[in-house]
């Protein structure tokens, strides 16, 4: 159950960065570099939770339904 919350997290995570990063495209007008620094954060959260989910499945606290099998 843990697991799944800190997926759902991380998720709710990205999604947020990514709206912040449409903001702040659409209200800066290329004044700042948030939209860089939204969108940065976007891309590295994601990665971060593809690794930990090969990780977990990797370590066998994920189990993949029947993959491979």
């Amino acid at each position: 159950m843990l697991t799944k919350l800190v997926i759902v997290g991380f998720l709710i995570l990205i999604v947020y960065n990514l709206g912040a990063g449409l903001y702040y495209m659409m209200t800066d007008k290329s004044e700042t570099d948030r939209t860089v620094k939204a969108l940065t954060r976007r891309i590295g959260l994601s990665v971060l939770l593809i690794l930990l989910v090969i990780l977990g499945i990797w370590l066998g606290i994920i189990k993949p339904h029947n993959i491979g099998q």
